[in-house]
């Protein structure tokens, strides 16, 4: 029987230097010339959950810990969990270890119905500053931290992981499947002059550890 071959809804017209298969998805790994940055990358593949349940505080129900309000994030062994509202919680994996989903009702595997995508490097909030009104450099927040609201007109979830005074940093964000083409042109179009480029998941790989790594000392 043949695997069922599973893609992202986001596409980019680079070069591909390297790639692998897993879990029945084609990941680039990294793109020819990438540049020094900012970089989008494709996260389409990576595991997302959604997670709603009137108990969501008592991880005895849900077997999850979760932070306490809603706009706070945990980011810990390249799990990000990110608390919505009282009753929700979305839970994204950005390592390449395979996952299964825990046997509680009030989980959903979100991963294919959604797009996924990581902005990072030199100048990325200047880019991010193009496509939304939401104050993603606020200093009272705390990163990570989670807003949600319009990027590109399109309602997001968006996750600050790291930000500097220089408006470089990243952040991650997903939206409904259906805006891919359309989000992934204007990020672009926006970034062009900032040099922003298609990168792979090794890169993001490498970023995600340089957070965690400073989160951590």
């Amino acid at each position: 029987m043949t695997d069922i071959q599973r893609y992202s809804p986001v596409t980019f017209e680079s070069s591909v230097k390297e790639s692998e298969v897993r879990d029945n998805w084609k990941i680039v790994l990294a793109y020819q010339n990438e540049g020094p940055g900012p970089w989008l990358v494709d996260l389409g593949h990576k595991t997302r959950w959604d997670l709603q349940d009137s108990q969501i505080d008592d991880p005895s129900q849900s077997g999850l810990s979760v932070p306490s309000s809603p706009g706070t994030c945990f980011l810990a062994e390249k799990k990000l969990i990110n608390r919505m509202n009282r009753t929700q919680t979305a839970i994204w994996h950005l390592g390449i270890e395979e996952t299964i989903i825990p046997d509680f009702n009030g989980f959903t595997d979100v991963t294919e119905s959604t797009v996924f995508l990581a902005l990072f490097g030199p100048d990325a909030f200047h880019v991010a500053e193009k496509l939304t009104a939401l104050d993603l450099m606020d200093p009272a927040r705390t990163t990570p931290f989670l807003l949600q609201g319009p990027l590109c007109h399109v309602p997001c979830q968006i996750v600050i992981l790291e930000r500097h005074a220089d408006m470089s940093g990243g952040f991650i964000m997903t939206c409904s499947r259906g805006y891919a083409d359309s989000m992934v042109q204007a990020v672009l179009d926006s970034g062009r002059e900032f040099g922003l480029r298609p990168a792979g998941e090794t890169r993001f790989a490498d970023w995600v550890r340089k957070v965690q790594n400073q989160t951590s000392n």
